[in-house]
């Protein structure tokens, strides 16, 4: 078996202890994209290692992000995904029309 050593795991667990997130605060089935609902208040939750634990409340998706990118970092990224396949046929790309 090609287990990962236990010491491998618990270093890349305790890399993240102090991290934060956010989780919108509305009713519902649980937490949602932080996309929905931006004016929702937050739950600023804190990784202990082994759950997350309630640290802050924001009012809205603006201020928990303010909360968790703290000295005027920038959050991630997010957008489109860039587009992986280039020109060519392809194995399992759709035939066009009068090719088979």
């Amino acid at each position: 078996m090609d287990d990962e050593p236990l010491s491998d795991w618990a270093e890349r667990r305790d890399a993240k202890i102090g991290e934060l997130r956010a989780v919108p605060i509305t009713p519902g089935q649980g937490p949602k994209g932080a996309h929905l609902n931006p004016d929702a208040p937050r739950a600023i939750e804190r990784w202990n290692g082994h759950l997350w634990e309630f640290h802050a409340v924001a009012s809205n998706l603006a201020e928990a992000q303010r909360l968790l990118f703290p000295g005027g970092q920038e959050p991630p990224v997010t957008g489109p995904a860039p587009k992986l396949l280039g020109p060519g046929t392809g194995r399992h790309r759709k035939p066009s029309p009068g090719r088979r």
